[in-house]
């Protein structure tokens, strides 16, 4: 079984039923012999809450953004940043030289490169497209 990390938006499309993206997402998190052990970091999930709760968001109140959250995390591994991810990091901007934002995205990559895992899966590909460090899930 190898190891995936989910980003953000698979967590935000997978609870929202008119998303064009729910039905993928969902068979990403729901189905038990896809074959890979999902991981998520901190930082994703912080997203998560900071995107369903604004109000140009999804605009839900905290309490059951936090009941969907704590759905999630009971089915998804949540890994942290460490000294050995903002290395990685580190090395990452020095290669790649990401500005702004986009220091977020290498910022996810690190912490999942640090904890050995090397296949994302997310619906912004684009975003991850030129890190060569890790494959993309075909979705």
């Amino acid at each position: 079984m190898s190891k995936l990390l989910i980003d953000t938006n698979i967590l935000i499309y997978g609870i929202d039923e008119d998303s064009k993206f729910f039905k993928k997402s969902r068979q990403i998190l729901d189905n038990p012999v896809f074959e890979h052990q999902l991981f998520t970091t901190s930082k994703n999930l912080v997203e998560f809450l900071t995107v369903t709760t604004r109000s140009s968001g999804y605009g839900l109140e905290i309490e059951k953004a936090l009941k969907i959250l704590s759905e999630i995390i009971q089915r998804i591994q949540i890994i942290y940043p460490s000294p050995d991810s903002f290395a990685i990091l580190l090395n990452l901007a020095k290669h790649y030289r990401p500005l702004g934002l986009k220091i977020h995205d290498f910022e996810i990559i690190s912490i999942g490169l640090a904890s050995g895992i090397y296949k994302v899966a997310t619906f912004n590909q684009k975003d991850f497209r030129t890190i060569k460090e890790i494959s993309l899930l075909s979705l």
